[in-house]
């Protein structure tokens, strides 16, 4: 459906909704999902919840869900604040949205695809889960502000973890310890009283139970705890909200027992960099087994500090072996460093990545001087958006090579920008994060399908859009603010790296290039699933899962476009180019680029990169290309333009798989974060 329908009423004047006539011109309507129906089966594995009936959404439901949420969201900050309340208006911003995400102009994040509108922000209130990822920084854990303790950063980040959201850290409580000479105490002291605590059977109750453990060690408060989980639910039942099932109290019981052996090391002494870290993963590790499935952290730490430096090399640190994977590494680089010993390092295993705060803070875009935003202190574990400490981002996914004009991508970023600020009206259950958000506003508003529309309309074109689409953005962003009486954002674009929302809508991720332009993927779905019919019928090849026999795996052939390139004719400097571009004509937070590179060719050239780019980019991280093999079902797998012929030859072009009641009764599993596969765990 190519416009949105005229509308002759406004809908009632109550709760807001939309109008069920225009929503029922797209119940028969083939949604336009990429890459021959993986976008589809991709949306129903991971966004299409169940409804009350018991059967899952279809796409053009989902879609009502999310634009009925965003928009009573909107009706009650009007409301509140008694700003006055267009119902006219907001139903025909409304259906604009509606079809510009059924069409896949825009896409919310899988966070927002998965959450607004469902009984998690409907009922429950839990706004936060609505953002892709934060930031909190130590340096201030000992400083006791508002009564604060100095477990706040591991247990926000535990809360948030367990709500999805990815979150960055930093390592300064370790220089503040030792400057301040804090010293790690001793909860297991003849003066230590013990208490018992019985951890309640909720995400709140796994919270408290690890911040009093980890303050028992740091707050000086001279108590033993002991914890009692008979309350946590046994393993194996659903997870209601989230998808999934539970874990039972094992992960929480090895959680409690890896902190206590990793603080008594500590016991008479300050707080070490590597314990900092080692607390932050272990808190991810025991989130991913918890079932919440995945997380992602990203940690950063002084690149001259040997201690930081070494946290992944196995052999000065091997008990970090088991859970040292929890995050991505990076460093705070400074303008002019020498990058000689960690290039080194890169080269071998793509870790460090790099932060320049110093660019952060003082560009939006580069060469562009930004004084509103010199108190961001890190950044998000995809390395999009640079935050203050305790502060959220909220992401939204526009697809310019899915317009046919300049005027078409600027209609769709009103919508996708509606979207997000949106967001940003919500409360968390944070205080102090509420307090930096209602400040700054920040939004992401990020472009996929980079490589497919320089491909088709070529680098200068892609750069003439992009200017005048930021131009568009500060437009927007004033009229948004205006209407709901709120600051203007301090800033508003970036470059996601993107996962199954690209998917979603036949995209490359963000600003990278696919392996290959023709490749296998391949997806498990559940035996129990009434696509699986559907699919056969259409042709896919389907065969039993080789690890989960409750499983079938389906085979799709992608073609990501005529004349796109694959990874490998792309370079390492081409690639630093484009983000650079990126950087200077779009993104005024940053643009997260994984540059993959050829370590023996390319690798000896990471020290010369690095000092050229230092000036043009705000954060990077690099990846070697190391070939691992070929094993049974791998997820990606290139192959040649014939046989992807002679697979794409076999589906259907008109497949059903769109009209399919699917009444599986286990919900999807909701994507986390910001979702690539670099910086998930």
């Amino acid at each position: 459906m190519n416009s949105v329908p005229n509308q002759s009423s406004c809908g009632n004047t109550g709760r807001f909704s939309l109008d069920p006539e225009f929503v029922a011109r797209y119940a028969e309507t083939k949604p336009p999902f990429g890459f021959n129906g993986l976008g589809e089966i991709v949306y129903r594995r991971t966004y299409s919840r169940l409804k009350v009936d018991g059967t899952r959404e279809q796409w053009f439901e989902t879609i009502e869900r999310v634009v009925n949420g965003t928009f009573r969201r909107q009706q009650e900050w009007a409301d509140r604040n008694m700003l006055g309340w267009d119902a006219c208006d907001a139903q025909r911003k409304a259906q604009t949205m509606y079809d510009k995400i059924f069409t896949m102009r825009f896409l919310p994040p899988g966070r927002g695809l998965w959450t607004m509108g469902s009984p998690l922000t409907e009922e429950r209130r839990l706004f936060a889960a609505l953002n892709n990822c934060a930031f909190v920084s130590t340096s201030k854990m000992w400083d006791n502000i508002d009564g604060a303790r100095p477990s706040k950063p591991f247990v926000f980040l535990m809360d948030a973890a367990m709500l999805g959201v990815g979150v960055g850290f930093d390592t300064r409580g370790a220089q503040a310890a030792h400057a301040q000479n804090i010293l790690v105490g001793n909860p297991h002291s003849a003066h230590a009283r013990t208490v018992t605590f019985t951890v309640p059977d909720s995400r709140e109750g796994w919270v408290e139970s690890t911040g009093l453990l980890i303050d028992s060690y740091l707050a000086y408060e001279h108590v033993n705890y002991e914890f009692d989980y008979s309350q946590v639910r046994a393993a194996g039942l659903p997870i209601k909200g989230f998808g999934g099932v539970t874990s039972g109290p094992e992960p929480l019981r090895e959680l409690h027992q890896l902190i206590r052996h990793a603080l008594d090391k500590h016991i008479g002494q300050p707080l070490s960099v590597t314990a900092i870290v080692d607390l932050m993963n272990l808190i991810g590790k025991c989130v991913v087994s918890g079932n919440v499935r995945r997380t992602a952290e990203i940690a950063f730490g002084d690149p001259h500090d040997p201690e930081y430096i070494d946290l992944k090399n196995y052999d000065v640190n091997p008990h970090r072996a088991a859970f040292g994977w929890t995050s991505n590494n990076s460093v705070f680089a400074t303008v002019g460093m020498d990058y000689s010993d960690v290039s080194r390092r890169v080269q071998k295993n793509g870790e460090p990545g790099f932060q320049w705060m110093e660019n952060a803070r003082r560009y939006g875009r580069m060469g562009e001087e930004n004084t509103r935003d010199t108190r961001i202190e890190g950044a998000n574990p995809c390395n999009e958006q640079c935050l203050e400490s305790y502060e959220l981002c909220c992401l939204v996914e526009t697809f310019p090579a899915n317009h046919d004009s300049l005027d078409d991508y600027f209609e769709t970023l009103e919508s996708a920008l509606l979207y997000a600020k949106t967001v940003t009206l919500l409360p968390t259950h944070w205080p102090e994060t509420n307090r930096v958000m209602l400040r700054n506003r920040r939004i992401g508003t990020s472009v996929s399908g980079v490589a497919q529309f320089i491909t088709r309309h070529g680098l200068n074109e892609l750069r003439t859009w992009l200017d005048a689409a930021y131009a568009r953005v500060q437009e927007i962003d004033s009229h948004i603010s205006e209407l709901f009486c709120v600051p203007k954002s301090v800033k508003t674009t970036s470059v996601k790296p993107s996962g199954t929302v690209s998917l979603l809508a036949g995209a490359t991720p963000g600003m990278h290039y696919p392996e290959s332009r023709f490749c296998i993927r391949r997806v498990r779905v559940s035996k129990n699933s009434d696509i699986l019919p559907a699919l056969e019928e259409a042709g896919y090849f389907i065969e039993d899962d080789v690890v989960d026999k409750s499983s079938m795996v389906v085979e799709i052939p992608v073609d990501h476009g005529e004349g796109v390139r694959g990874l490998r004719d792309v370079s390492m400097w081409e690639q630093l180019a484009l983000a650079a571009l990126l950087q200077k004509y779009w993104s005024d937070n940053q643009v997260s680029c994984t540059i993959t590179f050829d370590p023996a060719s390319e690798g000896p050239q990471l020290n010369n990169a690095l000092d050229y780019y230092q000036y043009q980019l705000k954060g990077v991280s690099f990846l070697p290309r190391i070939d691992y093999g070929a094993y049974p079902q791998m997820p990606y797998e290139a192959i040649d333009e014939a046989t992807y012929n002679k697979m794409a030859r076999n589906i259907k072009s008109e497949s059903q798989l769109h009209l399919v009641r699917d009444s599986e009764k286990k919900d999807a599993e909701a994507e986390r974060f910001c979702s690539n596969d670099s910086c998930t765990i």
